[in-house]
């Protein structure tokens, strides 16, 4: 039997270990008490906590406004009647149809392979944040640095391309119900006329994103119900109310050389500016992600679904359009007075009040998209700052605490995206080829992440999301790698030729020196500071079982 002195030793021993196993604990508590607190509201909050950002946003975007909201954002029954003067005076209505056709299976293509990576780091960055991922870790600063502003940039042109189309739309309303003699209405719009509608567009739309999450996601349950019906209504109206309608053969085959390139064949390729115009802006769904409720499977859902509805309602609206064209439609509709080719097509088929209404709908269309593409804008900006790519990154990256949502990043995009305008009253050749900058500096911002989960998978481990294309994902990614680079020279080259100071494609020079400035600022010193996105490790930080949520806010 054991000694009792023994025992008694043993146990004195036990007792003071366990006291110093208190305090210890004690002291880890005390530590731990002195730290920022982090709390765990439910999976989607843990998911970001994993990934290393804090909750600051509310989620309360739920499936259905998640769907509406990636509907919107391609906006097809604005964006498209905008921009089909492009492709039927380059290459004829044979080339609007087709081109989109093709463009719209590979624009669900790239989003399937985008849906594919956000699906695995669901974050306000989008495929920005993504690059922290699937780069080696010491190159990841400048690939996020250059990735980043593309996006920024390409959703930046976006948005005041958008809002300045609706100058252009409302001022074409104004004057086809203005007097019309001797073949010209009585009012044409001067260009410092669009560039001010323009402006307060842009504040309407920056005021409309300054709202709570949960206003928005009100509001944004309806935009895409008006967006589907209005598009399956004018195309309707329009097919009965035209009077004089074109054969299947004419806009299904007619393809012309509109575009004095010699080459109905590159003609055909120019046509697809309309529908890379239109069909981008992706990952502008996932820049919602802190703000929707089970993102990493809502949001790669709702951006598929999102370009194959679209896909289907721009090919309807291209199809009709081909036939309610006139048999001299180049003088007629492309040379229209009201100065923009589906306001005349509007025009012919319900005279001025019924195309007015038309119009109308076009127009609030457009305005949803243009609400919508400023929204992710926002907080891809509020995303960006937060790991201190901007300058006063403290100020853009701040939480208003009325509404529980980045305003400063709001009016941050909205005054850029207004200086963006401005150069409209000086040069309109200069304005079109920012624009331009639209398609081609988001799809290649893209890319860009597609290529390098490519390259670096051997080194660099990606853990997949809800959302995987499985075996299809390497060769889905290198098509959609050599299109956006196929077609991104096409939409690099000038779209008519002799090729003058006036028709001379200016997004390559403005692309070229935007790239420059990146570039040097990153170099002269911003390589010395930012170091990619800024995640820390949350998880070591929370509270499991405490419920507590970021603080509600009410509607505004």
């Amino acid at each position: 039997m054991d000694d009792p002195n023994a025992i008694d030793e043993r146990r004195s021993t036990d007792k003071k270990a366990s006291e110093r196993r208190q305090v210890n604990e004690g002291n880890k508590s005390a530590n731990i008490l002195t730290r920022p607190m982090a709390t765990i509201q439910d999976d989607d909050e843990r998911l970001l906590a994993r990934i290393g950002y804090r909750q600051e946003l509310r989620r309360e975007f739920t499936k259905w406004s998640t769907v509406s909201y990636a509907i919107s954002i391609l906006g097809v029954l604005g964006s498209q009647p905008a921009t089909y003067g492009i492709p039927i005076s380059l290459g004829g209505p044979a080339t609007a149809v087709w081109a989109w056709f093709v463009g719209s299976i590979m624009a669900y293509v790239i989003a399937s392979c985008v849906a594919e990576l956000v699906s695995a780091y669901p974050t306000a960055g989008g495929m920005y944040f993504v690059t922290k991922h699937v780069v080696p870790k010491e190159h990841v600063a400048i690939w996020a640095w250059v990735i980043g502003w593309c996006n920024f940039l390409g959703q930046a042109t976006g948005v005041a391309s958008l809002a300045y189309t609706i100058g252009q739309m409302i001022l074409a309303g104004a004057s086809m119900n203005s007097r019309y003699a001797d073949g010209s209405y009585a009012y044409a719009p001067k260009p410092y006329q669009t560039v001010l509608v323009a402006l307060l567009t842009l504040v309407i739309f920056g005021t409309v994103c300054s709202l709570t999450t949960r206003a928005l996601h009100r509001i944004i349950l309806v935009f895409a119900p008006i967006n589907v019906l209005a598009t399956i209504s004018i195309c309707i109206a329009l097919l009965v109310l035209t009077p004089d309608k074109r054969s299947a053969t004419f806009v299904f085959t007619e393809i012309t050389d509109g575009s004095g390139w010699d080459s109905k064949g590159f003609s055909f390729l120019l046509g697809f500016l309309n529908v890379a115009w239109v069909m981008t802006d992706y990952d502008g769904t996932t820049h919602m992600s802190e703000e929707t409720h089970d993102a990493a499977i809502r949001g790669p859902l709702a951006i598929r679904l999102a370009v194959f509805v679209s896909g289907v309602l721009g090919f309807l609206l291209n199809i009709t359009f081909g036939f309610c064209l006139t048999e001299n439609y180049v003088e007629d509709i492309i040379g229209s007075p009201t100065g923009l080719p589906i306001a005349q097509i509007f025009l012919n088929a319900g005279g001025r009040s019924g195309g007015t209404a038309m119009l109308f709908f076009v127009i609030l269309v457009q305005f949803f998209t243009g609400a919508s593409a400023l929204l992710a804008n926002a907080r891809m900006t509020y995303a960006f700052a937060r790991d201190e790519a901007l300058p006063f990154s403290n100020v853009w990256s701040k939480i208003n605490a009325v509404t529980g949502t980045p305003v400063n990043a709001v009016w941050l995009v909205t005054t850029f995206c207004g200086c963006l305008n401005l150069i409209g009253l000086g040069s309109t050749e200069t304005i079109y080829a920012i624009f331009n900058l639209c398609a081609p500096c988001l799809d290649l911002s893209y890319i860009a992440v597609l290529f390098a989960h490519l390259v670096y998978s051997g080194r660099v481990h990606f853990i997949e999301g809800p959302f995987t294309l499985g075996r299809l994902s390497k060769p889905l990614n290198i098509l959609a790698i050599s299109w956006v680079l196929f077609i991104s020279v096409v939409l690099f080259f000038p779209t008519t030729r002799p090729i003058t100071a006036t028709n001379m494609n200016y997004a390559i020079v403005v692309a070229a020196f935007v790239g420059l400035f990146s570039l040097s600022w990153w170099w002269a010193g911003a390589r010395k500071k930012y170091t990619g996105p800024r995640t820390q490790d949350i998880m070591q930080l929370v509270v499991p079982d405490d419920p507590g949520e970021p603080p509600a806010f009410d509607d505004v």
